[in-house]
């Protein structure tokens, strides 16, 4: 139970000063991932926004500018789920859903292409076999790699497909937002001969399992195998959605789904579903 008296709230757990300001609040917005292409190139990395400051958006941007939550208003977030993995020889990865907090959108990650079929676009762009991988978008993510005959990786948020190795998948963006260091949004690795892309979550994917993007990570799955079992691409991973406050400000007066934790003197929601927060 949580009582509110002379301008405190306490719980069991900790008390904290109800600030009379609406807060301006830093936000990471991950996208779901795209699924890995059937024999073929690794998912993309969902889109990655943040306005943490001091780190960095996607697409080797800075980070955005702080919001200013507006008094009465609910805003919805909403966390986009990974796309699906191709299915069989030359079917292209699913491309993920996009990952929403008001008026901010982060672009699902786009599908890793198969056989002949291009790599889809995105928040990061998906990796291909034959044909032209799929490009990222500014601000969010890179695109992917190509690899004639087997696949290339899924771009991710930090760095393209294809940077660590011809199949693997870019890397993610570090952020502190939580209090600790977790970096998310790595492209899914592209399928070689006899073996499947794993897939991404902070790092990118590298050739090996055939395992889907980590969940709540935006990562991209793994592209499928070429000349061995397993064939179909794996499944993209859900992305996140994080906002932190500073504690001296208004406490939401509204927040579903989400869970509220301390981290030094800030209050962070984190949305691994999704949800609504609003402040009156």
């Amino acid at each position: 139970m949580t009582r509110s008296y002379l301008g405190y709230v306490s719980s069991q757990t900790t008390d904290f000063l109800v600030g009379t300001g609406l807060p301006a609040v830093e936000y990471v917005i991950v996208a779901g991932g795209g699924g890995g292409g059937g024999v073929g190139g690794g998912g993309g990395a969902g889109g990655y926004r943040s306005s943490v400051v001091g780190e960095s958006s996607g697409g080797g941007d800075s980070a955005e500018s702080k919001f200013q939550v507006v008094s009465g208003t609910t805003y919805t977030v909403t966390v986009g789920a990974g796309g699906s993995g191709g299915v069989g020889d030359g079917t292209v990865g699913g491309t993920g859903n996009n990952s929403v907090f008001g008026s901010f959108t982060s672009l699902g990650g786009g599908g890793g292409g198969a056989s002949a079929n291009a790599g889809g676009t995105g928040g990061s762009g998906g990796g291909a076999r034959y044909s032209t991988a799929g490009s990222g978008t500014s601000g969010q993510g890179y695109g992917g790699s190509t690899d004639a005959g087997f696949g290339g990786g899924g771009g991710g948020a930090a760095e393209a497909g294809g940077t660590d190795g011809a199949r693997a998948g870019g890397d993610g963006v570090a952020s502190s937002i939580t209090g600790s260091s977790v970096t998310r949004a790595g492209g899914g690795g592209g399928g070689g001969s006899g073996v499947a892309g794993d897939g991404g979550g902070g790092a990118g994917g590298t050739t090996g399992n055939g395992t889907a993007g980590t969940a709540n990570t935006g990562g991209g799955g793994g592209g499928g195998a070429f000349n061995g079992a397993p064939y179909n691409g794996a499944a993209g991973g859900s992305g996140i959605v994080v906002i932190r406050q500073l504690k001296t400000d208004r406490y939401p007066t509204t927040l579903t789904v989400g869970t509220a934790t301390v981290s030094g003197n800030y209050w962070v929601f984190t949305f691994n579903a999704s949800g609504t927060i609003g402040w009156s």
